[in-house]
Order: C-alpha cells, then structure tokens, then sequence
C-alpha cells in the first residue's frame, strides 16, 4: 500500500498527466515537415494528437485469401503488387490498375482519377485492400478500395487504425508518432473518478486511450469508444451547467408558489389545458417552484399545440409570486397578437400587462418603463425593444421567448440579465440544430406537446403537377362553399420583376455577375391573379406582398400592399376569399385566421420550400405544388442575429461515428 502511494510513483503520474499538455514537437519522430503536418491538422500537443481518433480501421484479423473471397461482399485481402498499369479510356478519365497475386490467384484492382497511386506502389509491395469483391472478364475485381501498404512490421491478425493525415506524414508515420506519444504518456491519472467508472462500467483513460488507437478487437474499440465518448459529453455537460450557473453566484433562485391568479386564469380560458398542456404546465411549475435551481425549459410543439396557453399559465404563476413576468416575440406583429389574444385573459385573471415595440409611442413607452419600475406591470409583451437598456424591471423572475431561434444567443442573455436568478422558459415549433443538441446534452430541459388538442386539426401536404390544378381549384371552392379562404404563393410579384432577386433556389444557376437563369418560367402574382380568376368566378381576389403603399379608400384605413388594395377588414369578416401574395409574405406576423387552403405556385420536382413555411401557420390544408414557377425565393425577413453557434463532438468523427438520439418531436 506504501509503494502505490510512494511520492515517486505519484511524481510519475503527475508527469505524465502533464506530458498530455506539452507540444508535440517533444515527442519522438515529430520534427521537420512532419510537425508541421501535424499542426495543420490542428494537433499542437499531445493530447490533441491522442484525441485525434482514427476515422475508420483496417480489420486483418479476418482477412480473405484471393481464391475465397467471396463475390458481392466486403473482404480484406493482403497480397502483393505485381503490375501496375495506368489507363486513360477517354478524356478527364484516368484509370490507374493494379494487378495483386497471392498463393491463390490473382485479384484485379482499379482506381479511378486517382493517378498518384502508380507513384505510391511499387512491385513487390505487399498490400492490403479492402473493398466489395466482384468477378468481370475472368478476375475478382474491386473498384477504388481502401488500402494500406504493410511497410511497417505490422502483420496479418491485426487492427489498423486509419487516421485523417496530410502532405507530409503518412499513416505509417502517424501510427509510429502516436504509438511514441502513448509511450510517453504512460498512466495518466484518470479525470474520472474510480468509482463512477466502476458505476458505468468504463475503461480507464489510459487504456482507452490505447484501445481506440491500436485495439485488439472491434470490441475493445468499441468500449474505448464509448469511454471517450462519455467523458466528452460529461466535459460538455459541465462545461454548459458552469455556464449556466457562472451568473448565478450570489443569486438564489426564486421559489415561486401557484395560487389564486393561476386558478382564475385556467377559468378564464375557453377550453381546458389537454393532457399534453397539462403535462408540460406540470414540468415548468415544478421547475419554477424549485427554489435550489433556475429553470432553463425548451417548450417543444407545432403551431395549434396551444403552447401560448402553456406560457400563459406560467406568467399566472409570476404574477402570484409577487413578481413580473416578460414575453418577447421575434416581430411587432407577433408581439402584438400575444397581447390581443393573451393579454384579455390575463386581464380577467386580475392582471396588468402591456406591450412594448418600436413603434410604441414615447409618452406610452415612458409610462410603460415606470410601471415596470414600480412593479406595477405582471407581464410585458415586447420585441427587442425590451432589451433597451432603460427598460428595467422591479422583479423580473420569469423570461419567455417565443420562436428563440430568432434571437441570438446574446440578446437572450441579455433579457434574461435583467432578472438575476429569472426563470427561462424558450417556446418553438422549429427547434435549430443548436438548440436540439442543448436539449440532448443537458443545457435545457424539455416539454414536448406532440398532438393538436383539436383532432383533425392538423396539415395535409400533397404535390401536384400541373395536370392536377383542378384539384388546387376544387380544393379552394370547397374551402370557399365553408365560409374560409385561400392562400397562393408565386415567386415573383409583377412579370417585370428579375429572377435576381431569387436566392437559394434550387435549380437556378447565376453567372459571375449575379445574373440569374432559370431552367423553368417563373409566375408572378399578376399573371396569376388573371388566371384565377377566370377559374375561381365569383371569389373575391387580392394581392398581398412586401412593397407597402398607403392609400386612403372612401375615408376608410386599408392596408394597400404593391399598389392593389386588400381591406383588412373584409379580409377579417371573409369578404376576400383568396388572397394572392409573394413569398417574403410567410414571415411570422401574418395572421391568417379564417385561411384553410395554402396552395404553392411551383414546379413539379422543385424543393417547396414555401409549403414549409406555410405549413402549421393557422391553415388547415396545405396543397404542396402546382404548376410552374419556384415556390421560394424572394427575400425573407431576416430571422435571429446568426449568433449561434452549433456543438459538435470531436469523439467519433469519420465512419464510425458517435451519433446521439433526439428526442422525437
């Protein structure tokens, strides 16, 4: 017990703890052009040499002698080059061919546009290829294998591990480099307790660390696969949760209690919370109710999940607690339809609210900015105008953010600084990347509402080809017979408008000076406007799009938009049953209460894009494509500040990669 806790053998280890944070230019075989190699790969000590993980292996502990490999499968063969032929069928195609024998046979194999492989080999080198093996003109071939010259002592039996490598160190090299590099590191003490590797049943880091590298056995590979996986995502997990509760220090985090608003709220609602509501309502109260932790909730759902009734419930429960409550929405528009439709029910509920935008008047802002002050206000509805560095809140304890993807990480932050210690709860129905991996490696906790609360009330797509228009125009008089309206999408808005102004549209090619080609005709909304009319007798039929002009109609407030006039008020008794409109129009805020049928001008075989951005707005039926024309491409609002930035693991990159599970929406 002595000699394991001797000062030496513990002065040992620290040394070679310590050896994992040197430069690799220490290490034996790295000098010259190799190291440089090496730091363009982005190794510079020698931890990020043995983190660098082979992309795949080469597996000779079951290789195939030429005569029984079989046909139509992956097999790994050792022999030897023989003859090497270089080919040039026909122009910009070369063909190097490579002829290996063994005791058995002879295996036939081409690579293809890749001539410095005939600079490579040389006969007499014995190889190592691994690929399908097929039978042609009376050879085993095989088609651009992998291969690995054996130049290194290395026999059959083995696992070779190949590693991403550049101009300058070969695999050969790089095995020797890390094989010396693990001599040197030797037994490093373990970041990870003994008991919690005991726990989870996880090789040392040591042995790992060896295993990945140079393992026995794809078994072996796999547990150090899953060792160093393990300790990335706890990395990773801490690192987040350190983030996280960085700004917490000195905070205590506000214990809230439901009561007599939450239940006056819930009488105030037309309808009960579902199931799924209720459930996810139970998942944040317990969380806002927890006074040794801050809630940090990803509320998960598709548009008509009714997550707003959701939100809805937890600013009750602020306003109980004695303390304010903030909701900011990405545009003016949705901001604006929070506080209509939110905003009477918590009126009933004995609440006080307001909304804050851009266009919020002074004297209306200045007042508003006292009441917060004074802590007058429950709830503020707002945009990035609440991030104004004069809106301060008296007790800001809950923050809700309402399509977060639309916000950089930064103006998050910054909402949520104004209450130290505020709960956050962030709303989607299109979770980015970003945030799905946040939710799977600990930074949020989520609720998921799977199912409308109102059966049959969600999205059918179908694509239809221009032979199947009627089908479109049948789908809009039924809509139409049923009291509700029509939505049809075009590229363009007048026929005088340019193709470049489309951007990522599939299909589209675009020259060096930003000139645009399109392989199909693009509609435009006044070409279609004629058209469906003709078709649709008896609709009333408007235009909506982006170039905003203000008219003054028989003394009465219209909204005129490129110059045609839509009414926004028949529009809301269903006086327009099909509105007409340009892409850039499906950007959050347009409210389409009374719309069912969403239709796409677009051509058959075309990403439609457009359908998804239509798709779950408040339409009950959307009908995929019709015709020709691109169903996106126009200029949409810019959404979010691009801040964010994706995680990603470092742990298996290449073909054996670690790959995490999302949680199903």
């Amino acid at each position: 017990m002595s000699e394991l806790c001797s000062v030496p053998r513990v002065s040992d280890r620290f040394a070679q703890s310590n050896a994992l944070d040197e430069d690799i230019a220490r290490l034996k075989y790295v000098s010259g052009k190799r190291e440089e190699a090496l730091r363009r790969l982005g190794i510079r000590t020698v931890g990020d040499l043995l983190l660098h993980i082979p992309h795949r292996y080469l597996d000779f502990t079951r290789s195939w002698s030429i005569e029984m490999a079989p046909i139509g499968t992956v097999c790994t063969i050792i022999a030897t080059v023989d003859r090497i032929v270089q080919k040039q069928p026909r122009p910009r195609m070369q063909v190097t061919e490579v002829s290996l024998v063994d005791e058995t046979g002879v295996l036939q194999v081409a690579f293809f546009r890749q001539p410095w492989i005939a600079q490579q080999l040389k006969q007499g080198d014995r190889l190592a290829v691994m690929g399908k093996v097929e039978f042609a003109y009376g050879f085993k071939q095989m088609a651009s294998p992998h291969f690995e010259k054996l130049d290194d002592g290395r026999a059959a039996g083995t696992i070779l591990p190949v590693h991403y490598v550049s101009d300058g160190v070969s695999q050969a090299w790089m095995r020797r480099i890390v094989s010396g590099a693990l001599e040197v590191v030797g037994n490093p003490f373990d970041p990870i307790p003994a008991r919690l590797r005991v726990k989870r049943r996880l090789m040392s880091d040591a042995r790992a660390l060896r295993s990945i590298h140079f393992p026995s056995s794809k078994a072996e590979r796999d547990i150090a696969r899953a060792r160093l996986a393990y300790e990335e995502c706890l990395y990773l997990q801490l690192a987040l949760r350190l983030r996280n509760d960085g700004g917490l220090v000195d905070v205590v985090p506000y214990a809230h209690a439901a009561g007599e608003h939450l239940a006056a709220l819930k009488q105030a609602l037309p309808f009960s919370l579902s199931d799924e509501q209720e459930a996810a309502f139970q998942d944040i109260l317990r969380d806002m109710c927890d006074g040794g932790r801050v809630m940090n909730r990803l509320l998960l759902g598709d548009v008509g999940t009714g997550k707003t009734a959701v939100a809805a419930c937890a600013l009750a429960v602020a306003a109980d607690s004695g303390t304010q409550a903030c909701v900011m929405a990405p545009t003016g528009v949705l901001a604006r339809q929070y506080a209509d439709k939110t905003g009477p029910l918590l009126s009933q509920a004995g609440m006080s609210w307001a909304l804050l935008t851009g266009a919020t008047p002074a004297a209306e802002r200045e007042r508003i900015h006292a009441q917060l002050e004074s802590g007058e206000l429950d709830v503020l509805f707002g945009t990035h105008a609440v991030l104004s560095d004069n809106v301060a809140f008296k007790y800001l304890s809950l923050v809700v953010i309402d399509e977060q993807h639309r916000f950089g990480v930064g103006q998050r932050n910054a909402l949520r600084a104004k209450g130290p210690g505020a709960d956050l709860l962030v709303m989607t129905a299109t979770p980015i990347p970003r945030t799905l991996a946040l939710s799977v490696y600990g930074d949020l906790d989520t609720s998921i509402i799977r199912h409308r609360p109102v059966p049959g009330a969600g999205v059918t797509t179908r694509v239809l080809t221009e032979s199947s228009r009627d089908l479109a125009y049948g789908a809009i008089r039924e809509a139409h017979e049923k009291g509700q309206q029509a939505y049809v999408i075009c590229p363009l808005v007048e026929p005088s408008d340019s193709a470049d102004e489309l951007e990522d549209v599939p299909g589209i090619v675009r020259d060096d000076e930003g000139r645009v080609t399109v392989p199909v005709p693009l509609h435009d909304t006044a070409t279609e406007l004629d058209r469906l009319r003709l078709a649709l007798p008896g609709l009333t039929i408007e235009r909506l799009h982006g170039r905003p002009l203000i008219h003054a109609v028989g003394g009465a407030a219209n909204v005129v938009i490129g110059g045609v006039v839509a009414d926004a008020e028949a529009g809301a008794q269903g006086r327009q049953h099909l509105i007409l409109g340009g892409c850039h129009v499906l950007d959050g805020g347009v409210v389409l209460d009374h719309v069912i049928v969403f239709v796409v001008v677009a051509p058959a075989g075309q990403d439609h894009g457009a359908a998804a951005g239509v798709e779950g707005r408040n339409g009950r039926q959307l009908l995929g494509a019709v015709g020709p024309g691109i169903g996106l491409g126009v200029r949409q609002a810019a959404g979010g500040s691009g801040e964010d930035q994706g995680l990603e693991l470092g742990i298996g990159a290449g073909g054996d990669e670690l790959v995490a599970g999302l949680p199903s929406a």
